[in-house]
């Protein structure tokens, strides 16, 4: 189907969830984690200021949106942050991220 897409999440416990994910709703990473009732806190409920969405992006061939200064800035504060850290609430899903794959971070 053209209006949805495959992503692959590991959780903390390394369990690994393939997810459909529908395009047309404008949907962020964030949104399909908890939607799929996935262990990812979001506390701020996507605004940015809580970084309890942090995720490690493993693809490296996916397109993403650049990070923005507010979630580079809670990135940087994070002692698990890593060059490949991204908040899920910024990452708005889009086609040609089909085949994404990342993990959700450790509390």
């Amino acid at each position: 189907m053209e209006n949805e897409i495959t992503i692959t999440v590991i959780d903390q416990s390394g369990i690994v969830h393939t997810l459909l994910c529908p395009l047309e709703m404008g949907l962020t990473l964030k949104d399909i984690c908890k939607a799929y009732e996935l262990p990812m806190e979001a506390m701020c409920g996507g605004m940015a200021m809580c970084a309890t969405c942090h995720c490690y992006i493993l693809s490296e061939t996916v397109p993403l949106p650049e990070k923005n200064d507010i979630e580079e800035a809670l990135l940087s504060e994070l002692f698990t942050s890593t060059t490949t850290s991204r908040l899920a609430c910024q990452i708005y899903l889009t086609a040609q991220m089909n085949g994404l794959s990342v993990e959700i971070a450790a509390d």
